[in-house]
């Protein structure tokens, strides 16, 4: 991405956020409209997925928080202006080949099914810096503002963002990204939670006069299950009772990621939000070991044939004088 594209496009815009949100409004933003564009979704529709990946574009600069501060400030800056040099002058190319060279990126590779990479750059000096180096405040070897030899400085880092189906964020996979011409393999450990980056030392942006090379800095993202959630090792799932199993008790059969099933014991008198927990059936990984924790929610009938109908007044008949809510506007007023 240039830095052109920076001064031309508004991030904010596309994310449908204001300036000055926060980033929880941001991510919250984006997964609701990564969800709706996703090619997945919108199988052999062009415009949908040019909007998600103009929609990655936004999050992998917002959702950086030295990104976002540099993109402001070249906004800020620039004004929205296209700027570039006069003909036969220094640096012809102006404005935009220059950001280009400090903000260019890197890019997924693979077919059908492979991981979704969106990608930017960041400076690893600060915004400072940059201008620094571009209108000739850069640091020397000889002091500030003097000429000579620059001293070693190291790289930029490239910052990815990568969308992964949930499956393999639970069990683990690879992402390949071309960096600077080279093939870079990601390994994304199992149980990544969304939101999570990781950092491959030395893959980044070369260095300058024998200074290191910067990191390249990968954001997971992980597409929403249907029915489970990922938390920390733990899978998450809501299970539906009913009123009769969970006053009573019972013992259920439920799914498991892998296509098994567990029995998970409801005591009787459980309430509805209560989670039930069935260990070492979570993810696994080369530290810890998860659980499964089932939700129970009891699940409300909405039509009652006649029997049914006269069996609940009945119950509710010998259980009139029982106030469930008893305490409730005491509590409120603490």
């Amino acid at each position: 991405m240039t830095g052109q594209d920076w001064m031309e496009k508004d991030f904010y815009a596309v994310l449908g956020v204001s300036k000055d949100a926060d980033d929880a409004a941001i991510k919250k933003a984006y997964r609701k409209l990564a969800r709706q564009y996703h090619p997945d979704q919108n199988q052999g529709n062009a415009a949908a997925e040019s909007k998600f990946k103009e929609i990655g574009e936004a999050y992998a600069v917002l959702s950086d928080a030295e990104q976002r501060r540099q993109y402001d400030a070249v906004r800020a800056m620039a004004g929205g202006a296209r700027f570039s040099a006069g003909a036969g002058g220094a640096g012809a190319g102006g404005f935009e080949d220059i950001m280009g060279a400090m903000f260019g990126g890197a890019q997924g590779t693979g077919g059908r099914g492979a991981p979704r990479v969106r990608y930017s750059q960041g400076g690893n000096g600060g915004f400072e810096d940059i201008l620094g180096s571009m209108f000739g405040g850069g640091r020397t070897a000889y002091g500030a503002g003097t000429t000579g030899y620059a001293s070693p400085t190291p790289g930029a880092d490239v910052v990815a963002q990568v969308t992964l189906p949930f499956r393999a964020a639970v069990e683990g996979t690879t992402a390949e990204l071309e960096v600077n011409g080279r093939t870079i393999t990601a390994r994304i450990p199992a149980g990544i939670n969304d939101g999570k980056k990781i950092r491959l030392r030395g893959k980044g942006r070369p260095g300058v006069a024998g200074g290191p090379a910067g990191d390249l800095v990968v954001t997971v993202h992980v597409t929403p299950h249907p029915v489970w959630t990922l938390d920390g090792v733990d899978l998450r799932m809501t299970v539906p009772v009913t009123f009769a199993e969970a006053a009573l008790g019972t013992t259920l059969e439920v799914p498991t990621l892998d296509g098994a099933t567990v029995r998970l014991k409801v005591p009787a008198g459980t309430p509805s939000g209560r989670a039930l927990r069935v260990k070492g059936r979570g993810v696994r990984t080369a530290k810890a070991t998860g659980d499964l924790l089932f939700t129970v929610q009891v699940a409300v009938p909405q039509k009652l044939s006649k029997k049914a109908r006269q069996a609940l007044e009945a119950f509710a008949a010998e259980s009139d004088g029982e106030d469930v809510r008893a305490g409730l506007t005491a509590r409120a007023a603490e």
